[in-house]
């Protein structure tokens, strides 16, 4: 028998691709959850075959007995709604910022405003699979990592732990994003004509996302510097990555590193030497392509790490997160 899941915030642009995705797992059934009051009724995931839309209370996860729900909501949303969920007994996957960064102090510096749900806050598991795989089954509450962090850490990470990169030279993170990433709610700076042949910086030095990169690969903020750019492209993201490298002889070196802390994992491809990947080669996917550059005589080393953001930095990778809490295998519904 299916397992039934509830999606709320299926009418943006993660929450659509995660219906998709669910409605082709083998082990569970989606089920719509209708949050906004000014929905008007409006259309369901396009080829969405499932049930009808329901209600979006603790009292509808109850009776429909939901065993998780995933919230592709904006984070004061899943502030308020995550809590209730929880009480209500089921188990809750948030693609939002709110329940990241572990403290209140840290989410009013990075996101400006007051966290309204402090118990749970403390308590959220971040899940990134590849690095925090031994909490996620056992969470009452998952904080999907943001879609720039995944890319970041898993092409950094990997790399300080084994002593590679010179951390007192800095760590240069160039990143860019298709136009998605910012949501589907209309603003003037995703529109049409001030995206299409344009291409520009944004928060630069001051970007949500990057206490997940310091939390997460273990950097003080004055060793990372991280500027995301808009490209004039629906989804994916690619990130340059620049360090100077440690005790390393070649780009050999550094694949093998790779190699060796991702042989186990589904959702890395790692590169030969000197190949970097594209966005066509991760796009609609949950892979993390990941190449490397390296000059050894000036010790410069260049990391290129591409993933779609609609799944492996958010849909894909929420899946993942269910897979584990539920017991199926990680890959489940994820293959290509």
């Amino acid at each position: 028998m299916s397992i039934r899941v509830g999606v709320v915030g299926f009418r943006g642009y993660s929450g659509a691709e995660l219906a998709r995705i669910l409605e082709r797992h083998p082990h569970v059934q989606p089920v719509l959850m209708e949050h906004r009051s000014d929905s008007g009724g409006g259309a369901q995931p396009l080829n969405w075959t499932g049930p009808h839309v329901i209600d979006c209370t603790p009292e509808v996860v109850q009776k429909e007995s939901l065993a998780v729900v995933f919230l592709a909501t904006p984070a004061e949303v899943s502030m308020e709604l995550a809590p209730a969920f929880l009480d209500a007994g089921a188990r809750v996957v948030d693609l939002s910022g709110a329940f990241r960064l572990g403290t209140a102090e840290a989410y009013k510096r990075w996101y400006g405003a007051e966290h309204t749900s402090l118990k749970w806050l403390a308590d959220a598991v971040y899940g990134l699979p590849e690095f925090c795989r031994q909490r996620i089954p056992t969470a009452r509450l998952v904080a999907n990592p943001g879609c720039y962090p995944t890319a970041a850490n898993l092409a950094i990470r990997p790399l300080l732990e084994a002593g590679a990169i010179d951390r007192t030279a800095g760590i240069v993170c160039d990143a860019k994003s298709g136009v998605s990433g910012a949501g589907r709610k209309p603003t003037l700076k995703t529109s049409f004509c001030e995206v299409t042949d344009n291409f520009s910086a944004y928060a630069i030095l001051n970007h949500r996302h990057v206490p997940e990169v310091l939390m997460t690969s273990g950097l003080e903020e004055h060793e990372f510097s991280f500027t995301a750019q808009l490209i004039p492209i629906d989804r994916g993201i690619l990130e340059t990555i620049y360090f100077r490298g440690k005790q390393v002889r070649s780009a050999e070196d550094l694949i093998s590193i790779y190699l060796e802390r991702y042989k186990a994992e589904a959702f890395l491809r790692i590169y030969p030497a000197g190949q970097v990947p594209d966005l066509h080669a991760v796009a609609r996917t949950n892979f993390c392509d990941i190449g490397v550059v390296y000059d050894a005589a000036s010790g410069r080393g260049v990391v290129v790490a591409a993933i779609d953001n609609l799944t492996k930095g958010a849909a894909g990778m929420a899946v993942q997160n269910m897979n584990l809490m539920l017991g199926f295998a990680e890959t489940e519904g994820l293959s290509q």
